[in-house]
């Protein structure tokens, strides 16, 4: 239970998948305008990653070395094909917003990574917690990312006005130029914070 609590602290602050790792960072930097979007995706990559490492490490012992890969990108089409028919039927407005890296979960890096390096080589319950860990991380960082970009760009958090009109918006923080800025500073603001903590 320990080991298991060491990886879902490790999935959202030591080794989390965009500032510590920089994996999946297409939807990171395409998606992050707002901060819903950024939940969004992140709670959908969440789902996915942990129903296909909970799926690979109950039927890694039937999957031939040969095909794995191709397993788990099976794996995770169906999950991520569950919650795009999820969304498209209770979150429309979401779902168009997203549009095309709603899809694009089922190659995300962050997912078959997990599913070789760890999910095929570990116990359930590890398994369960490095996922969700993995997944929290991921989801974190991306409303992160959203709320910067959001105030920055739009002057709003979650569609509500938090910069007054009369103060100009930059424009270049809802670019994918924004993304990478913003993203560049967060790292070198929380490796900071890291070091000054140890």
């Amino acid at each position: 239970m320990i080991k298991a609590l060491v990886r879902f602290k490790k999935g959202i602050l030591d080794e989390n998948p965009i500032f510590s790792q920089a994996i999946a960072l297409c939807p990171v930097l395409a998606v992050t305008t707002t901060v819903n979007n950024g939940i969004g995706l992140g709670v959908a990559t969440l789902s996915v990653l942990f129903a296909s490492a909970m799926v690979v490490c109950f039927i890694r012992r039937f999957i031939s070395d040969r095909v794995r890969i191709p397993c788990f990108i099976v794996i995770s089409a169906t999950f991520t094909t569950v919650v795009q028919l999820l969304m498209e039927a209770f979150l429309p407005a979401l779902n168009d917003s997203l549009g095309i890296f709603i899809p694009l979960i089922v190659v995300n890096c962050l997912i078959l990574a997990r599913m070789e390096s760890f999910a095929a080589k570990n116990p359930p319950l590890t398994v369960a917690f490095d996922s969700l860990g993995m997944g929290l991380g991921f989801t974190l960082a991306l409303t992160l990312i959203g709320a910067v970009r959001e105030v920055m760009g739009f002057g709003t958090v979650f569609g509500i006005t938090v910069i007054p009109e009369a103060i100009p918006r930059n424009i270049l923080m809802i670019l994918p130029p924004g993304g990478f800025f913003v993203l560049g500073f967060l790292i070198v603001g929380l490796r900071a914070l890291k070091r000054k903590g140890a």
